[in-house]
């Protein structure tokens, strides 16, 4: 005998529509703290820019802060997902470290990354700083650990490995603030660009051969 088939959603169901909802108010949300700043941002606005009402923000993300905060985490949630994707690639570090590099940079040019790069320390509550904080020194340690690597491997030449990290991300962090896309290469050309031209800082320099 056939099952009737049922009119009510499973669980996971339910689930994906969930996420899929919180996704469209954060991006929604995101696009504006970019364009107007968080302070001169409402979510009166977020809400009408969805056709919705500001209780369902509420319901999804909770208040103001904690709407930027989501926003924040999940554009350092790229990065983090950046760097695990790279460390099991193989190859020498140097070409992992390029790898996670270019992936970097497309994330800081994207809404969430913007946010995470323009977004002041001063906009969230110490609590939240803490939180935002955290995430980014895992971040550093992921480059710098790459870097490391690639120091012992012998793929990239450098001194230091936290002076570097904090170089490399200073350099790429800055496309956060210019890049428009309607001016110059997409995206993923221009971080591929970006991280070339720093590549060539660290990469070892082969010695010219004897005539």
């Amino acid at each position: 005998m056939a099952q009737t088939p049922s009119p009510f959603r499973t669980a996971e169901q339910r689930s994906r529509d969930r996420q899929a909802k919180k996704l469209a108010l954060m991006e929604a949300a995101v696009r504006m703290f970019n364009t107007r700043g968080f302070h001169a941002s409402s979510l009166d606005d977020v809400a009408a820019s969805l056709g919705v009402t500001k209780p369902t923000v509420y319901h999804y993300l909770g208040n103001k802060e904690n709407v930027l905060l989501e926003c924040l985490r999940f554009g350092l949630k790229q990065l983090l997902d950046a760097a695990t994707h790279a460390r099991a690639q193989t190859g020498v570090a140097a070409e992992r470290l390029r790898s996670f590099l270019i992936v970097y940079t497309q994330v800081n040019m994207s809404d969430f990354g913007r946010c995470v790069i323009r977004t002041p320390d001063e906009a969230l509550s110490e609590e939240s700083r803490e939180v935002l904080r955290g995430l980014k020194r895992q971040i550093h340690a992921e480059m710098r650990s790459l870097i490391a690597e690639g120091q012992a491997d012998g793929s990239i030449a450098c001194e230091d490995a936290n002076l570097l990290a904090f170089t490399l991300a200073g350099a790429l962090n800055w496309p956060a603030r210019w890049y428009d896309e309607s001016r110059g290469h997409p995206p993923e050309e221009t971080a591929r660009r970006l991280v070339d031209n720093l590549a060539a800082g660290f990469l070892p320099r082969s010695r010219p051969s004897n005539p």
